[in-house]
């Protein structure tokens, strides 16, 4: 009679080197390429000899050698980034180099030696796999907690620098929004009497730069507005004034504060209020904003023909505002993203206007939204 054990213990160090060598050659581990033979080897070598105790016919099963050295290779493993996969393979090899090594002596043994050596190799090799698989997964779960940990400060700190940002940007815009409007003011005080002197040389020279100034100063004063108008919604500090509204009146000062935009185009502002509601409840101001920002864009993208405006009711408690126009359309895929700040159109033909801020419609969706309509 074969005493296994014995075998197993004479050629642990040659199916040691026999499975190194057979991970290094496995192209489904790729994880040990880059790893010494010490590395690869690992407890492999424990666990080989703690399965010679088991299969000792002289001693009592022991299993706590296997638990311990499978434990401390599923560790290594995690932090040497083994797939599971690769895990499993590699107690695969294992145990095919253990029955290739030992194939003569099995040979040469009865049926009964033959099925008790192989019990004995699968169940310690599956205990070897059990126990090195528990470890990895709780090693794998102490990495995840600690990425979810360091997450959540990523987190914390991004949110209080986008706050940070923000408090930045709508106290940056308020710093700039009383020099600009000073300066927007004495520029329009300043054309007012250019126009009037007869006497100044090369007035009108004087009064192009004048108007370049006021033009862009009131462009960035309705940008800096913008984004103050951003800022506070986004920080939630956007409050409201509900008080009784006519959406007619309102229409018709839009139009009327408007009308300069037009003058130099061959648009016509059709007004189709008849079937409003005569009195509504809301933040008149916002109300008014929504309407000039969906108007004046309208009147910006359109060169002629017509922007129509229509208010009907719909129902007792519901009422509709659509803004239409004529000029260059908006494609499908488009039409999902003009509500998104800073984005703005532009066609084949010809590019978004130099005086969109593309911040006009981001600005209506979250005003609709604040006074909890729809888009």
């Amino acid at each position: 009679m074969n005493d296994f054990s014995q075998l197993l213990s004479d050629k642990v160090n040659v199916i040691t080197d026999t499975w190194v060598m057979a991970v290094r050659q496995d192209r489904q581990i790729e994880s040990a390429d880059k790893l010494s033979r010490t590395a690869i080897q690992n407890h492999i070598l424990l666990v080989l000899e703690a399965m010679v105790t088991v299969i000792s016919q002289y001693q009592n099963s022991e299993i706590q050698p296997i638990v311990e050295a499978s434990w401390h290779h599923g560790v290594l493993r995690a932090a040497q980034g083994f797939d599971p996969t690769e895990i499993a393979r590699e107690y695969r090899l294992l145990r095919q180099v253990i029955f290739a090594t030992l194939e003569t002596e099995l040979l040469q043994a009865t049926p009964t030696e033959v099925f008790r050596v192989f019990r004995l190799i699968d169940a310690t090799v599956d205990e070897a796999i059990a126990q090195c698989f528990k470890s990895y997964v709780d090693e794998r779960l102490v990495e995840l907690e600690q990425l979810q940990s360091q997450l959540q400060l990523n987190n914390q700190e991004l949110t209080r620098l986008v706050r940070a940002n923000q408090d930045n940007l709508s106290h940056l815009a308020h710093e700039l929004k009383n020099p600009l409007t000073s300066i927007i003011g004495y520029s329009d005080l300043f054309l007012r009497q250019e126009r009037k002197s007869t006497e100044v040389k090369d007035s009108f020279t004087n009064i192009e730069h004048i108007e370049r100034v006021l033009r862009n100063g009131r462009h960035l004063l309705r940008l800096v507005n913008d984004a103050i108008d951003v800022s506070r919604f986004e920080a939630g500090e956007m409050k409201l004034q509900i008080v009784p509204t006519s959406i007619r009146f309102l229409v018709d000062s839009v139009v009327e504060m408007l009308q300069p935009l037009v003058r130099d185009k061959q648009i016509e502002i059709v007004v189709n209020c008849d079937r409003a509601p005569d009195e509504i409840f809301t933040d008149s101001l916002r109300l008014q904003q929504i309407i000039t920002n969906l108007v004046s864009n309208a009147l910006r993208y359109t060169q002629e023909g017509k922007v129509q405006i229509t208010c009907n009711s719909q129902g007792s408690d519901k009422w509709v505002l659509i803004v239409s126009d004529t000029g260059i359309g908006i494609s499908s895929e488009n039409q999902k993203l003009i509500f998104d700040p800073y984005y703005r159109v532009s066609n084949e033909q010809k590019s978004y206007l130099p005086d969109s801020t593309g911040l006009g419609l981001a600005i209506v969706a979250q005003l609709v939204q604040l006074l909890k309509g729809k888009n």
